[in-house]
């Protein structure tokens, strides 16, 4: 029976969305609101990066064993599981343990879930619909971040004001989250299509074969002309960022007194989880129409200013604490919608530097992240599984680690510091991104629409 991708592309992006968000943004609230140290929450938060940094290292696996339709259907009850593991976990006395342990194994799961949804992808559609609903998954990818990020984060903060108990607000969304995630599982494993090319692996001669291109990939990507240079921007070009990420919640949600805006978490998912994420989203579509109109090289350094230095905000913020929340969601609006347009040149250099599609505009294949770190999905090439898609696969590894990285010793500075001395440090931390951006090369018109380039 035919399907109408319609039946399945939103329900499976959105799915895909979920759980990256939990683990890398909800989790954060979570444990502030559960008095966790911010030298705690960000070390051991970002840990929770590694499987996206090491995930081309097993995406053979989902090649070898299974199809890729069996493989999301299982490892989306997986992830209701574990969703209802952290419910379980959070009225216990080692919460923090505990959850993280489950958030790890929810980690790996959403990492082996991006591969395979994204795999099945190229194999459910004729390239034709692959372009035409790319920009239907990255829409509902968003929107899960949206409705992770603020809708979720405010029902938290609604749950807590209603029965006075923060541990029973937490549990009762990661047992709403678990079965919705039971729900989808069920829902996807009745509508997707049986593609005739989503086969099993074919034994152990595949699995040699596999293995042999598996590190010829890496040995190619390794040997492109400038690779230390490649790899420093991919590692420093978010340096500011990956640190600001993992304080930017607690900032907002620590009381005046310690620093912060004392916001309630209701707030925050207001101003940071719904205007500041659709301020990024429409951002991202200026950053493409930008590069888009004139090419990656010419709107390069606008678009490296604009992520950087909207990052003052947070400064302001924490040397003037406002008690609007118009205020504060007009500064976070600001600051998100810069780094949507910053970071539209840093997802179109990876295609570049992967061999990817030039185009940026409106059918581009737009990798759908949510903001800040958020797992990149690879471009639907035109040869599934080619190097070009390998190559793409290691630079969002590489993305990962700088995020990660940065990102552990964050809360430890913070700690010692303050909030603004920190944010001061943000801001010079953002000279090594300016550094290696004025050392890459890109090619002339590259990302320009072809028919504004003669």
């Amino acid at each position: 029976m035919n399907r109408s991708p319609w039946a399945w592309i939103p329900s499976l992006y959105f799915a895909q969305g979920i759980p990256y968000v939990v683990v890398m943004t909800l989790s954060v609230v979570m444990y502030k609101n559960l008095g966790i140290s911010n030298t705690d929450i960000a070390l051991y938060t970002s840990w929770l990066y590694l499987p996206w940094v090491i995930k081309p290292l097993w995406s053979p696996l989902v090649e070898l064993f299974g199809t890729k339709r069996r493989w999301v259907t299982v490892l989306q009850f997986f992830v209701g599981a574990a969703l209802a593991g952290v419910a379980l976990t959070i009225p216990t006395d080692k919460v923090f343990q505990l959850s993280l342990a489950v958030f790890w194994l929810m980690a790996f799961a959403s990492a082996s879930h991006d591969i395979a949804a994204d795999g099945y992808y190229m194999l459910a559609l004729p390239q034709h619909q692959q372009a035409a609903f790319v920009g239907v998954r990255s829409t509902f990818y968003r929107l899960a971040n949206i409705g992770g990020q603020g809708g979720l984060v405010y029902l938290a903060g609604e749950l807590t004001e209603r029965t006075g108990s923060v541990t029973q607000a937490w549990s009762l969304v990661f047992w709403l989250l678990g079965v919705l995630f039971v729900v989808l599982a069920a829902w996807h494993g009745i509508v997707l299509p049986r593609p005739a090319a989503d086969v099993r692996g074919a034994g152990r001669g595949a699995a040699r074969g596999l293995v042999a291109d598996f590190f010829a990939v890496f040995a190619s990507f390794f040997r492109k002309p400038g690779i230390a240079v490649i790899l420093g921007f991919l590692l420093l070009y978010r340096f500011p960022e990956a640190q600001l990420l993992k304080l930017a919640s607690p900032f907002l949600l620590d009381p005046v007194d310690q620093g912060g805006l004392g916001l309630s978490t209701k707030a925050v998912g207001i101003a940071y989880g719904t205007v500041g994420l659709t301020a990024l989203t429409l951002g991202g579509l200026a950053g493409g129409w930008v590069i888009s109109r004139v090419g990656l090289k010419r709107a390069l350094w606008p678009l490296v200013l604009a992520m950087h230095v909207p990052n003052v905000a947070f400064l302001l913020l924490a040397m003037t604490h406002p008690t609007s929340l118009a205020v504060v969601s007009a500064a976070l609006a600001v600051e998100q919608f810069g780094y949507g347009l910053g970071f539209t040149a840093y997802l179109m250099y990876m295609i570049h530097v992967a061999g990817g599609p030039q185009e940026p505009a409106t059918g581009r294949p737009e990798p759908a992240q949510p903001p800040r770190g958020v797992a990149q999905q690879a471009p639907a090439p035109a040869k599934p599984g080619g190097p070009s898609t390998a190559h793409y696969a290691i630079c969002t590894g590489f993305m990962a680690l700088g995020m990660m990285i940065p990102g552990m010793w964050s809360g430890w500075l913070q700690d010692h510091v303050g909030y603004v001395p920190f944010f001061a440090w943000v801001l010079v931390a953002t000279i090594p991104s300016f550094f290696m951006a004025a050392l890459i090369k890109v090619p002339e018109n590259f990302g320009k629409k072809a028919d504004d380039s003669a």
